[in-house]
Protein backbone atom coordinates (compact mmCIF):
# COMPACT_ATOMS: atom_id res chain seq x y z
CA UNK A 1 0.00 0.00 0.00
CA UNK A 2 1.13 3.53 -0.73
CA UNK A 3 -0.23 6.56 1.13
CA UNK A 4 0.20 10.27 0.42
CA UNK A 5 0.32 12.58 3.45
CA UNK A 6 -0.58 16.22 2.79
CA UNK A 7 -0.07 19.33 4.92
CA UNK A 8 0.60 23.02 4.43
CA UNK A 9 4.21 23.34 5.64
CA UNK A 10 6.99 20.95 6.78
CA UNK A 11 7.19 22.19 10.36
CA UNK A 12 5.39 21.88 13.67
CA UNK A 13 3.69 18.87 15.19
CA UNK A 14 2.25 17.52 11.94
CA UNK A 15 5.71 17.36 10.39
CA UNK A 16 6.95 15.47 13.45
CA UNK A 17 3.99 13.11 13.19
CA UNK A 18 4.67 12.51 9.50
CA UNK A 19 8.28 11.50 10.10
CA UNK A 20 7.28 9.25 12.98
CA UNK A 21 4.49 7.49 11.14
CA UNK A 22 6.56 6.87 8.04
CA UNK A 23 8.80 4.65 10.16
CA UNK A 24 5.84 3.06 11.94
CA UNK A 25 3.90 2.24 8.78
CA UNK A 26 6.89 0.48 7.26
CA UNK A 27 6.28 -2.22 9.88
CA UNK A 28 3.06 -3.07 8.03
CA UNK A 29 4.53 -2.69 4.53
CA UNK A 30 2.86 0.69 3.94
CA UNK A 31 5.02 3.20 2.07
CA UNK A 32 4.65 6.94 2.57
CA UNK A 33 5.00 9.96 0.31
CA UNK A 34 4.73 13.55 1.55
CA UNK A 35 3.33 16.68 -0.07
CA UNK A 36 3.63 20.12 1.50
CA UNK A 37 2.35 23.22 -0.26
CA UNK A 38 5.21 25.51 0.73
CA UNK A 39 7.93 26.19 3.27
CA UNK A 40 8.74 29.25 5.33
CA UNK A 41 12.25 28.25 6.35
CA UNK A 42 15.15 26.54 4.62
CA UNK A 43 15.46 23.66 7.09
CA UNK A 44 13.40 20.65 6.04
CA UNK A 45 13.92 17.55 8.15
CA UNK A 46 14.67 14.25 6.43
CA UNK A 47 11.46 12.23 6.22
CA UNK A 48 13.11 9.03 5.00
CA UNK A 49 10.69 8.96 2.05
CA UNK A 50 9.84 10.99 -1.07
CA UNK A 51 8.89 14.55 -0.18
CA UNK A 52 7.45 17.22 -2.48
CA UNK A 53 6.97 20.92 -1.83
CA UNK A 54 4.61 22.50 -4.35
CA UNK A 55 1.20 24.07 -4.67
CA UNK A 56 1.13 24.05 -8.48
CA UNK A 57 -1.64 22.05 -10.14
CA UNK A 58 0.58 20.73 -12.93
CA UNK A 59 3.25 19.49 -10.51
CA UNK A 60 0.72 17.93 -8.15
CA UNK A 61 -0.89 16.13 -11.11
CA UNK A 62 2.53 14.75 -12.06
CA UNK A 63 2.92 13.38 -8.54
CA UNK A 64 -0.47 11.69 -8.76
CA UNK A 65 0.28 10.28 -12.21
CA UNK A 66 3.68 8.91 -11.14
CA UNK A 67 2.35 7.18 -8.05
CA UNK A 68 -0.52 4.77 -7.75
CA UNK A 69 -1.67 6.02 -4.35
CA UNK A 70 -4.09 3.87 -2.40
CA UNK A 71 -5.07 6.76 -0.15
CA UNK A 72 -4.27 10.32 0.87
CA UNK A 73 -4.38 11.52 4.46
CA UNK A 74 -4.92 15.26 4.26
CA UNK A 75 -4.39 17.15 7.51
CA UNK A 76 -6.81 20.09 7.89
CA UNK A 77 -7.03 21.09 4.21
CA UNK A 78 -10.45 19.76 3.24
CA UNK A 79 -10.56 22.31 0.40
CA UNK A 80 -8.01 20.17 -1.44
CA UNK A 81 -10.44 17.28 -1.96
CA UNK A 82 -12.28 18.52 -5.10
CA UNK A 83 -8.98 19.84 -6.42
CA UNK A 84 -7.25 16.49 -5.99
CA UNK A 85 -10.07 14.65 -7.73
CA UNK A 86 -9.92 17.15 -10.59
CA UNK A 87 -6.17 16.53 -10.88
CA UNK A 88 -6.69 12.78 -11.17
CA UNK A 89 -6.28 11.42 -7.64
CA UNK A 90 -8.04 8.05 -7.57
CA UNK A 91 -7.34 6.73 -4.06
CA UNK A 92 -9.31 7.07 -0.84
CA UNK A 93 -9.45 10.58 0.65
CA UNK A 94 -9.11 10.78 4.43
CA UNK A 95 -9.50 14.06 6.32
CA UNK A 96 -7.29 14.14 9.41
CA UNK A 97 -7.70 16.76 12.11
CA UNK A 98 -4.84 17.14 14.58
CA UNK A 99 -6.24 20.28 16.15
CA UNK A 100 -7.31 23.43 14.24
CA UNK A 101 -6.45 25.52 17.31
CA UNK A 102 -9.30 26.91 19.44
CA UNK A 103 -12.43 24.75 19.72
CA UNK A 104 -14.52 27.52 18.14
CA UNK A 105 -12.26 27.52 15.08
CA UNK A 106 -12.37 23.73 14.81
CA UNK A 107 -16.17 23.88 14.98
CA UNK A 108 -16.50 26.59 12.33
CA UNK A 109 -13.98 24.96 9.99
CA UNK A 110 -15.56 21.53 10.19
CA UNK A 111 -19.01 23.02 9.77
CA UNK A 112 -17.79 24.78 6.63
CA UNK A 113 -16.36 21.48 5.41
CA UNK A 114 -19.69 19.59 5.51
CA UNK A 115 -20.57 19.73 1.78
CA UNK A 116 -17.00 18.89 0.73
CA UNK A 117 -16.60 16.04 3.20
CA UNK A 118 -19.99 14.60 2.29
CA UNK A 119 -19.16 14.69 -1.42
CA UNK A 120 -15.51 13.66 -1.42
CA UNK A 121 -14.21 12.20 1.87
CA UNK A 122 -14.04 8.44 2.35
CA UNK A 123 -13.15 8.71 6.04
CA UNK A 124 -12.26 10.95 8.97
CA UNK A 125 -9.32 10.51 11.34
CA UNK A 126 -8.27 12.06 14.67
CA UNK A 127 -5.83 11.12 17.48
CA UNK A 128 -8.48 10.40 20.14
CA UNK A 129 -9.17 14.09 20.72
CA UNK A 130 -12.48 14.50 22.52
CA UNK A 131 -13.65 17.81 21.10
CA UNK A 132 -12.84 16.72 17.54
CA UNK A 133 -14.70 13.44 18.07
CA UNK A 134 -17.76 15.38 19.25
CA UNK A 135 -17.69 17.72 16.23
CA UNK A 136 -17.25 14.82 13.83
CA UNK A 137 -20.25 13.07 15.36
CA UNK A 138 -22.38 16.20 15.07
CA UNK A 139 -21.58 17.06 11.46
CA UNK A 140 -20.63 13.70 9.93
CA UNK A 141 -22.63 10.95 11.65
CA UNK A 142 -22.56 8.76 8.53
CA UNK A 143 -18.89 9.17 7.50
CA UNK A 144 -16.53 6.36 8.63
CA UNK A 145 -14.49 7.76 11.51
CA UNK A 146 -11.26 6.38 12.95
CA UNK A 147 -9.46 7.38 16.15
CA UNK A 148 -6.11 6.13 17.41
CA UNK A 149 -3.15 7.63 19.23
CA UNK A 150 -0.36 9.20 17.21
CA UNK A 151 2.88 7.24 17.23
CA UNK A 152 6.12 8.16 18.91
CA UNK A 153 9.50 6.43 19.03
CA UNK A 154 10.69 7.06 22.57
CA UNK A 155 13.87 5.05 21.92
CA UNK A 156 14.75 7.46 19.13
CA UNK A 157 14.25 10.46 21.40
CA UNK A 158 16.25 9.46 24.48
CA UNK A 159 17.40 11.07 27.69
CA UNK A 160 20.98 12.33 27.39
CA UNK A 161 23.07 12.13 30.54
CA UNK A 162 25.35 14.89 31.73
CA UNK A 163 23.33 17.87 30.47
CA UNK A 164 22.37 19.58 33.74
CA UNK A 165 22.33 23.38 33.99
CA UNK A 166 23.43 25.50 36.93
CA UNK A 167 19.95 26.97 37.46
CA UNK A 168 16.47 25.49 36.98
CA UNK A 169 15.02 25.96 33.49
CA UNK A 170 11.35 26.36 32.65
CA UNK A 171 10.85 25.59 28.96
CA UNK A 172 8.06 26.51 26.54
CA UNK A 173 7.58 25.32 22.96
CA UNK A 174 5.14 26.72 20.45
CA UNK A 175 4.25 29.46 18.02
CA UNK A 176 3.87 33.07 19.03
CA UNK A 177 0.13 33.03 18.45
CA UNK A 178 -2.91 33.18 20.70
CA UNK A 179 -3.81 29.50 21.04
CA UNK A 180 -0.32 28.58 22.25
CA UNK A 181 -0.97 31.09 25.05
CA UNK A 182 2.52 32.55 25.29
CA UNK A 183 1.16 35.43 27.39
CA UNK A 184 0.30 33.05 30.20
CA UNK A 185 3.77 31.50 30.02
CA UNK A 186 5.33 34.92 30.59
CA UNK A 187 2.88 35.73 33.40
CA UNK A 188 3.60 32.44 35.15
CA UNK A 189 7.32 32.90 34.56
CA UNK A 190 7.20 36.30 36.22
CA UNK A 191 5.34 34.81 39.19
CA UNK A 192 7.78 31.91 39.55
CA UNK A 193 10.71 34.32 39.51
CA UNK A 194 9.10 36.57 42.11
CA UNK A 195 7.70 33.96 44.48
CA UNK A 196 9.65 30.74 43.97
CA UNK A 197 13.16 31.10 42.53
CA UNK A 198 14.67 34.41 41.41
CA UNK A 199 17.40 32.53 39.52
CA UNK A 200 15.06 30.60 37.20
CA UNK A 201 15.79 30.61 33.48
CA UNK A 202 12.96 30.73 30.95
CA UNK A 203 13.66 29.05 27.61
CA UNK A 204 11.27 29.65 24.72
CA UNK A 205 11.59 27.44 21.64
CA UNK A 206 9.68 28.67 18.62
CA UNK A 207 9.72 29.02 14.85
CA UNK A 208 9.69 32.75 13.94
CA UNK A 209 8.46 31.94 10.43
CA UNK A 210 5.18 30.67 11.91
CA UNK A 211 4.64 33.56 14.33
CA UNK A 212 1.72 35.94 13.94
CA UNK A 213 3.30 39.38 13.21
CA UNK A 214 0.91 41.26 15.52
CA UNK A 215 1.44 38.72 18.26
CA UNK A 216 5.20 39.12 17.84
CA UNK A 217 4.91 42.85 18.51
CA UNK A 218 2.79 42.18 21.60
CA UNK A 219 5.30 39.55 22.74
CA UNK A 220 8.23 41.98 22.58
CA UNK A 221 6.21 44.57 24.49
CA UNK A 222 5.24 42.11 27.20
CA UNK A 223 8.86 41.06 27.73
CA UNK A 224 9.58 44.68 28.63
CA UNK A 225 6.41 45.24 30.65
CA UNK A 226 7.17 42.23 32.87
CA UNK A 227 10.90 43.02 32.97
CA UNK A 228 11.77 39.57 31.67
CA UNK A 229 14.44 40.41 29.10
CA UNK A 230 17.25 39.18 31.34
CA UNK A 231 15.45 35.96 32.24
CA UNK A 232 14.08 34.77 28.89
CA UNK A 233 16.24 33.00 26.32
CA UNK A 234 14.71 32.79 22.85
CA UNK A 235 15.79 29.68 20.93
CA UNK A 236 14.49 29.89 17.35
CA UNK A 237 14.61 27.08 14.79
CA UNK A 238 16.46 24.58 16.98
CA UNK A 239 17.00 21.42 14.87
CA UNK A 240 14.71 18.64 16.00
CA UNK A 241 17.69 16.34 16.52
CA UNK A 242 19.04 18.74 19.17
CA UNK A 243 15.89 18.74 21.31
CA UNK A 244 16.73 15.62 23.38
CA UNK A 245 19.77 17.52 24.64
CA UNK A 246 17.64 20.50 25.72
CA UNK A 247 14.81 18.45 27.25
CA UNK A 248 17.31 16.35 29.21
CA UNK A 249 19.01 19.52 30.43
CA UNK A 250 15.69 21.02 31.55
CA UNK A 251 14.77 17.85 33.40
CA UNK A 252 18.11 17.53 35.14
CA UNK A 253 18.13 21.23 36.05
CA UNK A 254 15.15 20.71 38.32
CA UNK A 255 12.85 22.49 35.89
CA UNK A 256 10.08 21.35 33.60
CA UNK A 257 8.21 21.95 30.36
CA UNK A 258 5.36 24.40 30.87
CA UNK A 259 2.67 23.79 28.24
CA UNK A 260 0.17 26.65 28.21
CA UNK A 261 -1.92 25.89 25.10
CA UNK A 262 -5.63 26.63 25.16
CA UNK A 263 -6.46 23.63 22.96
CA UNK A 264 -4.26 20.89 21.45
CA UNK A 265 -5.14 17.98 19.21
CA UNK A 266 -2.09 15.98 20.28
CA UNK A 267 1.02 17.69 21.60
CA UNK A 268 4.28 16.14 20.41
CA UNK A 269 6.37 18.48 22.55
CA UNK A 270 4.86 16.87 25.64
CA UNK A 271 5.72 13.34 24.44
CA UNK A 272 9.25 14.39 23.53
CA UNK A 273 9.85 16.09 26.86
CA UNK A 274 8.58 13.09 28.81
CA UNK A 275 10.75 10.74 26.76
CA UNK A 276 13.84 12.70 27.84
CA UNK A 277 12.95 12.73 31.52
CA UNK A 278 11.66 16.30 31.48
CA UNK A 279 8.49 16.55 33.58
CA UNK A 280 5.49 18.45 32.22
CA UNK A 281 3.15 20.99 33.79
CA UNK A 282 0.30 21.68 31.41
CA UNK A 283 -3.15 23.09 30.88
CA UNK A 284 -5.93 20.59 30.30
CA UNK A 285 -5.83 21.25 26.55
CA UNK A 286 -7.77 18.10 25.59
CA UNK A 287 -5.30 16.22 23.37
CA UNK A 288 -2.67 16.20 26.09
CA UNK A 289 -4.86 13.92 28.24
CA UNK A 290 -3.59 10.89 26.36
CA UNK A 291 -0.09 11.53 27.74
CA UNK A 292 -0.55 13.38 31.04
CA UNK A 293 -2.32 11.93 34.07
CA UNK A 294 -2.23 14.34 37.01
CA UNK A 295 0.42 13.45 39.59
CA UNK A 296 1.10 10.20 37.72
CA UNK A 297 2.76 11.18 34.45
CA UNK A 298 2.77 14.97 34.80
CA UNK A 299 0.79 17.79 36.32
CA UNK A 300 -2.10 20.04 35.32
CA UNK A 301 -2.75 23.62 36.33
CA UNK A 302 -5.92 25.63 35.83
CA UNK A 303 -5.64 27.71 32.66
CA UNK A 304 -5.90 31.44 33.39
CA UNK A 305 -4.79 30.92 36.99
CA UNK A 306 -1.09 31.63 37.57
CA UNK A 307 -1.56 30.85 41.29
CA UNK A 308 -2.58 27.32 40.35
CA UNK A 309 0.52 27.03 38.17
CA UNK A 310 2.71 28.35 40.99
CA UNK A 311 1.33 25.75 43.42
CA UNK A 312 1.91 22.82 41.05
CA UNK A 313 5.31 24.11 39.92
CA UNK A 314 6.48 24.46 43.50
CA UNK A 315 5.50 20.88 44.27
CA UNK A 316 7.08 19.59 41.06
CA UNK A 317 10.37 21.32 41.87
CA UNK A 318 10.60 20.67 45.62
CA UNK A 319 8.94 17.30 46.18
CA UNK A 320 11.84 15.19 44.98
CA UNK A 321 10.10 11.87 45.59
CA UNK A 322 7.04 12.83 43.55
CA UNK A 323 9.19 14.38 40.83
CA UNK A 324 11.26 11.22 40.41
CA UNK A 325 8.11 9.09 40.30
CA UNK A 326 6.49 11.29 37.63
CA UNK A 327 9.61 11.32 35.46
CA UNK A 328 9.96 7.54 35.42
CA UNK A 329 6.26 6.66 35.29
CA UNK A 330 5.66 9.09 32.43
CA UNK A 331 8.40 7.54 30.32
CA UNK A 332 6.90 4.07 30.77
CA UNK A 333 3.41 5.36 29.95
CA UNK A 334 4.49 7.07 26.73
CA UNK A 335 6.45 4.04 25.58
CA UNK A 336 3.46 1.75 26.08
CA UNK A 337 0.67 3.96 24.71
CA UNK A 338 2.30 5.55 21.66
CA UNK A 339 4.32 2.68 20.23
CA UNK A 340 4.87 2.19 16.51
CA UNK A 341 3.29 -1.26 16.30
CA UNK A 342 -0.07 -0.14 17.69
CA UNK A 343 -0.23 2.82 15.32
CA UNK A 344 0.75 0.80 12.26
CA UNK A 345 -1.78 -1.90 13.08
CA UNK A 346 -4.61 0.61 13.57
CA UNK A 347 -3.70 2.50 10.41
CA UNK A 348 -3.60 -0.66 8.32
CA UNK A 349 -6.93 -1.79 9.73
CA UNK A 350 -8.41 1.58 8.73
CA UNK A 351 -7.28 1.09 5.14
CA UNK A 352 -8.63 -2.47 5.05
CA UNK A 353 -11.95 -1.29 6.47
CA UNK A 354 -12.15 1.25 3.66
CA UNK A 355 -11.91 -1.58 1.16
CA UNK A 356 -8.25 -1.44 0.21
CA UNK A 357 -6.49 -4.72 -0.44
CA UNK A 358 -3.33 -5.78 1.37
CA UNK A 359 -0.94 -6.51 -1.47
CA UNK A 360 1.64 -7.94 0.98
CA UNK A 361 -0.52 -10.93 1.82
CA UNK A 362 0.54 -14.04 -0.01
Amino acid sequence: MKVLFVFYVPSGGVETLNRQRRAALELEGISSVFLYYGKRRELVNDHGAPLYITNEDAEIKEIFDANNFDAAVVTSDFLSFPRFRRLGFKGKLILEVQGFGPKELAYSQLQMAVPIVNNYANALLHPKTEHIAEIYEQFYPHTPTFAFDNCFDSDGFPYIDGTSAEKPIIAWIGRIEDNKNWREFLQIGRKLLSELRPDLQLYMFHDPSLADPNENIAFEQMLDDLQLRNHVSILPDVPHTDMPYYFSMVGDSGGFLLATSKVEGAGYAVLEAISCGCPVLTTDSDGVRRAVIHNQTGKYYQIGDPESALKEAKELMTNTEQRAYIRENARIHVKERFGYAAYAGSFKQMLLTLGLQDTNKG
